[in-house]
């Protein structure tokens, strides 16, 4: 589904940074690890098509991700991968299904209020589709950007070090939440983060 081949990126101050060739199969689960400042953010956007590699190919089910155009690389984006960020980015204007439906509208794709209704509902929200943002716990907006990072049915869903202010409880639930929503929407996931607690929970890792 993803292959990564001879990736590198040059930071601006002249750093260079190169990263093992990686392939990624449908609904495969993995871990993207290693320390602070090893590069796991930058190959993140570098997979999401949010920053083109001083050299290397990224390939995404057989599409050359580089290849595309500005626009065409948007939509691509928004409709084959999810992303929950460290942070949420929710609109607080809007209330929690409005957020999921601007998501939807900005990658082209329809709205199924029903599927995402079923969402919200194993994601413990049913009672909270017409809550704003300010309105909710930090617990529960990492779930609703959870939501929203699968509001398009992506093929990838990515998370960036969802548990790194967590303990060992919290961190232990979103793991299970991850893991059984790419399941449960047969996505592919990766996990990136620092955090050492998570090695017992899945099993293909790849290091930095």
């Amino acid at each position: 589904m993803i292959n990564l081949n001879s990736i590198s990126h040059q930071y601006p101050k002249g750093q260079v940074i190169k990263f093992p060739d990686w392939n990624i199969e449908d609904k495969e689960q993995w871990l993207l690890m290693g320390v602070s400042g090893s590069g796991k953010s930058t190959l993140l956007n570098i997979i999401s098509g949010l920053l083109r590699p001083t050299q290397g190919d990224v390939k995404f089910d057989d599409v050359n991700l580089y290849g595309l155009s500005a626009k065409s690389m948007d939509k691509f984006r928004g409709q084959k991968i999810g992303i929950v960020f460290q942070r949420p980015h929710l609109i607080r204007s809007l209330t929690v299904i409005e957020n999921l439906e601007i998501a939807a509208s900005m990658a082209g794709c329809k709205f199924d209020k029903q599927r995402i209704k079923l969402i919200l509902n194993d994601l413990g929200l049913n009672e909270k589709q017409s809550s704003y943002p300010d309105e909710l716990s930090q617990g529960q907006l990492q779930r609703v950007s959870v939501a929203r990072a699968l509001v398009n049915k992506p093929s990838l869903l990515i998370a960036d070090e969802p548990t790194s202010s967590l303990d060992d409880n919290n961190t232990i639930q979103v793991l299970e939440m991850l893991t059984n929503q790419a399941q449960n929407n047969g996505a592919a996931l990766i996990i990136a983060t620092h955090d050492q607690r998570v090695r017992n929970h899945i099993t293909k890792a790849y290091l930095l």
